[in-house]
């Protein structure tokens, strides 16, 4: 049987954490990391490979971008979720017998254009992996959802209210995707509240631990079975110079016995 870690880490700048990155590379040894929010069209590929990894980005200038980091050969299957959506946002791959899917969604605020926008992101990410599941494709998808599902993902639910975060809206739209048969990885193993993967940098909030859970890994139900443990990992946060979001991490029977 073989063991595979998984990660999912908003970066809040590839060029700005790259540092950070290796660091967690060289201390965790994980198998695949989904990082988002690259922040640019350069990607560090050859820093990874010096590591014994290799890495597949998606960029854009100036804002968004997802990659997987993997040990692993990556084989893309799509890197946009739409043909027609300039945002990069989304990567699905095989990987070492599993198909696996990054992605950073829209955060949606203020209301309007925004929130419309990441409403119907929610949308074509229902239908497709929903395409995925009537075609009996099991999947691990992982990333910054940019979605609080419950009161008890944040440390005061009314600061909010209104927000494109918190919006009933939101939340439905995250339970149909739930609703198709996926796991919320975390919640097997801790139904505790006031468990958090992103704290602002302003107000002191990683000081006061006011922060919220909106980094999240959705299995599917084969691999949910596969599922050994999903945690998050706070010390990344408390380095120098940190992102605002801390790794979320899960191991997983591979399903093959042996990947290249």
């Amino acid at each position: 049987m073989r063991i595979m870690k998984i990660v999912s880490w908003n970066v809040n700048s590839i060029k700005a954490r790259l540092e950070h990155v290796k660091r967690y590379i060289s201390e965790q040894s994980p198998d695949i990391i989904m990082i988002q929010e690259l922040k640019g069209l350069e990607f560090p590929t050859l820093e990874f490979e010096t590591l014994g990894y290799q890495s597949h980005a998606v960029t854009q200038k100036a804002y968004n971008g997802v990659a997987i980091i993997s040990k692993h050969p990556v084989n893309v299957i799509s890197d946009a979720l739409n043909k027609d959506d300039e945002q990069a946002r989304y990567l699905e791959a095989e990987i070492g017998g599993i198909r696996v899917i990054n992605i950073y969604l829209p955060n949606g605020n203020p209301m309007g254009d925004k929130y419309d926008y990441k409403l119907t992101w929610m949308e074509r990410l229902y239908t497709r992996l929903k395409e995925l599941r009537d075609n009996d494709i099991e999947f691990i998808i992982g990333g910054d959802f940019n979605v609080i599902p419950e009161d008890k993902d944040c440390y005061n639910p009314k600061n909010w209210e209104g927000d494109a975060l918190f919006k009933l809206e939101t939340r439905k739209a995250f339970r149909a995707i739930i609703n198709i048969g996926l796991t919320d990885a975390f919640r097997v193993f801790n139904t505790n509240p006031n468990q958090y993967s992103f704290w602002d940098y302003q107000a002191g909030a990683w000081q006061k631990d006011n922060g919220i859970r909106i980094d999240h890994f959705l299995l599917s139900p084969v691999m949910s079975d596969k599922l050994i443990d999903c945690k998050i990992n706070k010390t990344p946060r408390g380095w120098d110079k940190p992102s605002d979001h801390t790794p979320i991490e899960i191991t997983v029977e591979s399903l093959v016995n042996n990947s290249d």
